[in-house]
């Protein structure tokens, strides 16, 4: 998880030595660039330096924390100063909830192990964790079929990659949904794309181009024509009547619990001994030379 710093040059070095394997420190000088990142979506924490706050504007970082409401801010305490006590009660006022005192090595681990927290509950984790307990027993390339939709690495937005991934022809992935009678792998696409959406819409920071270009559409017209399509509303109506957790609910109210019955024993991509066997028959006549060509 990248996290957006502003820190003593001493704090930059700790901080480094503590995410080892966690997370990354972007360093930045102003409350200006760790908005930019958030807006940007460089970032997914802020931690701002006790001893370096009183440099800032206090309505910069009222702004930060009121825009991205869902992103963790948390203050770092290393040292007493004079001042301390008094940026520690405006930061609170402010809306930063989050103080680590790191003036004992304990400070750093809290630092850690709030920030796995954070890690472990994204939207990816939330997501298949309601899925799991909706398709208890499914097989596994259902649930493979699952957690591909939900994918950061990389992320999914067309059958034909989905395809690629489960090993299957995107001709025969459409009609194993259909023969099952299952909505088609594209609105399973359409609606995860939009739960992502809806999550980054809870940050009242992002504007609808910057969710649009981070979700990889090729324009905020583009993502328009989609939900318009997709929910039969214009984004900023579904930017008001949606957020991650209620998109969630409405993709599994859609598209999860109506089907469950189907989905806890269906095979997407499943290799078929019957195809097995044809395969084998078909590779063999390819492979054995025609008497016609052997005289």
């Amino acid at each position: 998880m990248p996290v957006s710093t502003v820190l003593t040059p001493s704090e930059r070095a700790y901080v480094d030595a503590a995410a080892q394997g966690l997370y990354c420190a972007l360093h930045r000088d102003s409350l200006d660039e760790v908005i930019a990142d958030l807006r940007e979506r460089r970032a997914g924490a802020v931690l701002v330096s006790i001893a370096k706050y009183g440099l800032h504007s206090s309505a910069r970082m009222a702004a930060m924390v009121r825009e991205f409401p869902r992103v963790p801010a948390m203050a770092l305490l290393t040292e007493i100063q004079y001042t301390t006590p008094q940026s520690v009660l405006a930061l609170g006022q402010l809306g930063v909830r989050i103080l680590i005192d790191a003036r004992q090595p304990s400070g750093w681990q809290i630092l850690r192990d709030i920030l796995s927290a954070e890690r472990s509950s994204d939207l990816q984790r939330t997501a298949l964790g309601h899925l799991s307990a909706d398709l208890v027993g499914a097989p596994n390339d259902c649930w493979r079929f699952f957690e591909l939709l939900f994918s950061h690495t990389p992320q999914i937005h067309t059958v034909r990659q989905l395809s690629r991934q489960l090993c299957i022809l995107p001709s025969t992935l459409m009609s194993r949904f259909f023969r099952a009678e299952l909505p088609p792998p594209k609105r399973y696409l359409a609606l995860a794309r939009l739960i992502r959406a809806a999550k980054l819409f809870e940050n009242p920071g992002l504007s609808v181009a910057s969710v649009a270009n981070y979700l990889d559409y090729s324009s905020p017209q583009s993502f328009g024509r989609h939900v318009q399509t997709t929910m039969k509303m214009s984004p900023v109506q579904f930017r008001g009547g949606y957020d991650g957790a209620g998109m969630l609910l409405y993709f599994r109210e859609q598209l999860v619990l109506p089907y469950v019955g189907i989905l806890r024993s269906f095979r997407p991509a499943a290799t078929y001994p019957g195809w097995v066997t044809r395969q084998k028959n078909l590779n063999s006549c390819l492979n054995t030379p025609s008497k016609l060509g052997s005289r």
